[in-house]
């Protein structure tokens, strides 16, 4: 009976360790989605065209974090504390008005008041474009539940082959609709209506494919409208709703948060900065060049932390506080590495990564400024995802609030004196913010990973390396004449790249940046090991 009991469990874990991987993978292929059809879209509609898209972007990035996210985690948690089969589905009959009714309550808000919100936004020819986003709202209970369903079962293929599907369906309708503007069948509006409408036919396709697969697995689907009763609420779901499940959302879309604010911003106050109502749409467009490059470098701090969370977690449970505190510290040490190096990277890359991507320079100093914001998200996230394996909700949720005030405050004030610089200053503030909340809130023996083995001193000198020889580089590639296509400045940037990238990681091995395991936990970590080997041999 104890072999079996003990069988169960190995089974049960490797379940888990396969679901986590294939949704990190789903995640990582969506997100890179994500980040990448931004490139073609911009050079498609031109600045302009990218600002209509990026302005009701948000909105459509707040409905997908709830429907991807924030309450799929909060559901899978919700029905995994529960043994009983029965009493799982007397929990979610439970949760299904909750859910319900904050989708209807968020698309009749946005449905309703498009017209206000385009007006506060400054354009109020966004209007159609923010009613056709809105209906996502709407899908998102859906969305949710039946991934929060599965993943609450530890099915994780259905949620992850869905959200795969959903983002090639969006890109594919945003592309198209970018081809129509190129052909001039639509203007930049019609545009950014038609790409819009690529969230709303995903969003469907991603439903279809979640029913059909619970009907496959279990030979019925859930009966989510027909369980959906109007009457009154559990109050105290409810406010576990609104606390973890909105914690759990706000983390995933901090950054979301931070670009509706500069929807409402930035737009307006580069008015006040002096530039004309067109100037300061396309002075916007070129803002929002930025928030692909922060996507793509944020994909690996994810990957770390869907690696890590489970491990804390299990620490915590078996109140071994030891390997607790020295987990998170491997884990926030690994984080600052990666994301510190990344930020310094793209900073030192922008001139030509800028002229590859976007066909010109424009607004160089602001993005350098901006993609710092990879470095600060990554570490928030890092240190949220160790206060949420000790159940710490309340701390992180002040901490998230105090960062989008700062946000919100500084953005209005900075914009309107120092133009865009002001607005990628106020995300790094409002970064900042939270992140300072975040270390305040957490014990004092974690906080000191990077007083441990002068992690300070040896990551800025591995950075102080890597600067140099990226710099030295493209002062040689001035000297035979600088990057003169896009080609080659794709090519210059590639190769700026793998010299920082090198020069990094033999400056680490050199200065013993990480410790044997840390290496370990890193993708080719082994072979990066044998080459400090190879070098201690000789």
């Amino acid at each position: 009976m104890r072999v079996d009991g003990a069988k169960a469990k190995v089974n049960q874990m490797q379940k888990m360790m396969q679901g986590a991987f294939v949704l990190t993978a789903a995640s990582f292929i969506a997100k890179v989605l994500s980040a990448i059809y931004r490139v073609p879209l911009q050079n498609l509609v031109g600045d302009k065209g990218f600002y209509v898209y990026q302005q009701v972007y948000p909105i459509y990035g707040l409905a997908m974090t709830l429907a991807l996210s924030g309450l799929p985690q909060f559901i899978s948690k919700y029905i995994a504390e529960i043994s009983s089969v029965k009493e799982q589905k007397n929990a979610i009959q439970k949760l299904i008005p909750v859910v319900f009714y904050c989708g209807f309550l968020l698309w009749g808000l946005t449905f309703f008041g498009a017209r206000i919100i385009a007006i506060l936004m400054g354009n109020v020819l966004l209007t159609p474009l923010i009613m056709i986003v809105s209906f996502t709202f709407l899908l998102m209970p859906f969305l949710a539940f039946y991934r929060g369903n599965f993943q609450g079962q530890l099915q994780m293929v259905p949620s992850a082959v869905s959200q795969v599907a959903e983002q090639f369906v969006r890109v594919g309708v945003i592309i198209v609709a970018a081809f129509m503007f190129q052909a001039g069948i639509l203007d930049v509006y019609q545009t950014g209506t038609a790409a819009m409408s690529g969230a709303v036919f995903g969003g469907l396709c991603a439903v279809v494919l979640l029913v059909y697969y619970q009907k496959k697995i279990s030979g019925f689907g859930l009966n989510l409208v027909k369980d959906f009763h109007f009457g009154k609420v559990d109050k105290k779901l409810l406010r576990r709703f609104v606390i973890e499940g909105g914690l759990l959302s706000i983390y995933a879309g901090l950054l979301i948060l931070f670009q509706l604010i500069d929807s409402f911003v930035i737009a307006n106050e580069l008015q006040n900065f002096g530039l004309t109502q067109t100037a300061s749409q396309v002075a916007k467009g070129v803002y929002d060049r930025g928030q692909p490059m922060v996507q793509l470098g944020l994909v690996i701090a994810a990957a770390l932390s869907s690696t890590f969370l489970p491990a804390l977690t299990k620490y915590l449970v078996a109140r071994n506080n030891r390997l607790f505190q020295s987990s998170a510290k491997i884990y926030l040490r690994l984080t600052t590495s990666i994301s510190l190096a990344a930020s310094f990277g793209l900073a030192l890359v922008m001139p030509s990564l800028n002229y590859a991507l976007f066909k010109d320079q424009a607004g160089n100093d602001v993005l350098q400024v901006f993609v710092f914001s990879v470095f600060l998200m990554a570490v928030i996230q890092a240190y949220q995802a160790v206060a949420q394996s000790q159940n710490h909700f309340r701390p992180a949720l002040r901490a998230a609030i105090v960062g989008i005030v700062v946000k919100f405050v500084t953005t209005l004030l900075l914009t309107g004196t120092m133009g865009t610089m002001g607005a990628s200053l106020g995300t790094i503030f409002g970064l900042a913010a939270t992140l300072w909340r975040l270390i305040r809130a957490e014990d004092q023996a974690i906080n000191n990973f990077w007083q441990e083995r002068f992690f300070l001193k040896k990551m800025i000198s591995c950075l102080l390396v890597m600067s140099g020889s990226v710099v030295l580089f493209y002062f040689l590639v001035a000297l035979f004449g600088n990057f003169q296509t896009r080609f080659g400045a794709l090519i210059i940037t590639i190769l700026a790249v793998a010299v920082g990238m090198y020069t990094f990681l033999k400056a680490a091995i050199k200065f013993d940046l990480l410790t044997l395991r840390e290496w370990l936990l890193l993708p080719f970590g082994k072979r990066l090991l044998r080459l400090k080997n190879n070098k201690e041999r000789k």
